[in-house]
Order: C-alpha cells, then sequence, then structure tokens
C-alpha cells in the first residue's frame, strides 16, 4: 500500500514551528533543516527568503510529518483556514493528554479532550501556529498507525 504523509506550508515559521513540534513528539529530522538559500537560482531571494524553509521532515510513529516555507517573491501565498487537520491516533490516554496538552499550548481549543457519544477519547485545537489538529484514542479501534 501506499504511504501517505501530512505536508505543511508556513510563512516563515516552519523550523520554530517544527522545533516545537519536535519538542512535543521528540525525535531527530530527517535530513536536517534544508534551507531555500541552499539551492540553485536563489542567489537573487532576500535574506529572509534564503532562510527559509525548503523542507523538513519529523518522524512520529511511522509517520513523517513535513514542511516548507512559502517565498513571497516568488508568487507563493499562504491561507490558514481549516479544510486540513492532522490526526494523530495515540496508544493511551496518558499519551492522548500529552500529547493534546503540548501542541495546544498557545493555541485554540475546539474540543477539550473528552469521553465522546462514539466511544473514544477526543479533543481538537488549532495550534498556535495555524495547524489544525485531532488527537483521538480508542483501545477498541484496533489502529496499528
Amino acid at each position: 500500500m501506499p504511504k501517505l504523509n501530512s505536508y505543511l506550508n508556513f510563512d516563515g515559521t516552519a523550523e520554530e514551528a517544527f522545533k516545537f513540534y519536535q519538542s512535543v513528539f521528540g525525535g531527530e529530522f530527517v535530513g536536517g533543516v534544508m534551507k531555500m538559500g541552499n539551492a540553485p537560482g536563489t542567489e537573487h531571494l532576500s535574506e529572509d527568503e534564503k532562510n527559509r524553509v525548503m523542507h523538513i521532515a519529523l518522524p512520529i510513529g511511522k509517520d513523517l510529518l513535513m514542511a516548507s516555507d512559502i517565498v513571497p517573491s516568488m508568487g507563493h501565498k499562504l491561507n490558514q483556514g481549516n479544510g486540513n487537520y492532522i490526526s494523530i491516533f495515540p496508544e493511551s490516554r496518558e499519551e492522548a493528554d500529552r500529547i493534546f496538552n503540548g501542541l495546544s499550548a498557545g493555541g485554540e481549543i475546539e474540543m477539550p479532550m473528552e469521553d465522546q457519544f462514539w466511544g473514544d477519547y477526543f479533543g481538537s485545537f488549532k495550534d498556535k501556529y495555524g495547524v489544525c489538529w485531532m488527537v483521538n484514542y480508542s483501545k477498541d479501534s484496533g489502529y496499528e498507525g
């Protein structure tokens, strides 16, 4: 089966956001932090744009959370919205609380972690970088992420 990984875009805060995510999930960035200024043909970029992230990847379980920054001088524009969520399936209620509390710090909670009518322990929020997350623990789901 193909593998799916989440890819996020930021407007100059990708590295900061990923260091924050790393503080919650642990792990090391796969391949380090690639900057725009290291790519051929970027000599014309401003120092700010040269220092933006071209690619960053953090392993979370068997998956990768990946991102880059937009480059405004290349016509890129970031439109934050609630059209995408990253849904995390922790292995315990305690891990669900740890992840929820860590990632939602400084953000906006939509639904606090609570037992839901469908039987799962669930919560959702937008983190301080505008990324929407769902944390869903189900002891009976059989999900092996």
